[in-house]
């Protein structure tokens, strides 16, 4: 009940969605003849987000939201993609042990998570994200450009750009 797609979405299978932890109405929100193939991940927090626009594809990505994350219309997003709003672990190595308690199952008197940096993620209209490619938090990427498989992304893409490499 919190996915809402327009007409002529595809989905291969309803498994996608086994990481949506956000309850809220409109958690995922997908435009209309959008297709999801096998391979793709919603991980959707409790406070998390996403958008997809119309026409687009995503072919085996993992999309992996805290806070949000949208995707424009007529994108095609491939293989092993990997799209994040946050680092999902603290960055400071005090905080990572009190993380690593936090988490695991079996451990009396768990202490809370510490809190996550996270900045929402843009991908504008007709973006093309090659396959094994990983979009961090905080990053736009501008309209009608290509992001190169393999490629890390830390940082805003202008539009009408190609970019490739790892920083």
């Amino acid at each position: 009940p919190n996915v809402t797609f327009g007409d002529g979405f595809y989905c291969e299978t309803a498994q996608i969605f086994r990481f949506l932890r956000n309850k809220k109405p409109h958690a995922v929100v997908i435009g209309k003849h959008v297709s999801c193939y096998a391979g793709c991940s919603f991980a959707i927090g409790v406070n998390g987000q996403c958008t997809i626009g119309n026409f687009t594809l995503l072919n085996g990505a993992l999309i992996m939201a805290e806070e949000k994350i949208e995707i424009g219309s007529y994108c095609l997003v491939s293989w092993n993609v990997g799209i994040a709003d946050s680092d999902f672990h603290p960055l400071e190595p005090a905080q990572r042990l009190v993380d690593a308690r936090a988490l695991a199952p079996y451990f009396e008197n768990r202490p809370a998570r510490p809190t996550l940096k996270t900045a929402p993620v843009k991908i504008c209209d007709n973006v093309w994200i090659g396959m094994n490619a990983v979009i961090l938090k905080g990053v736009t990427i501008g309209e009608n450009s290509v992001v190169a498989a393999g490629s890390v992304v830390t940082k805003s893409v202008e539009p009408n750009r190609v970019v490739a490499g790892n920083p």
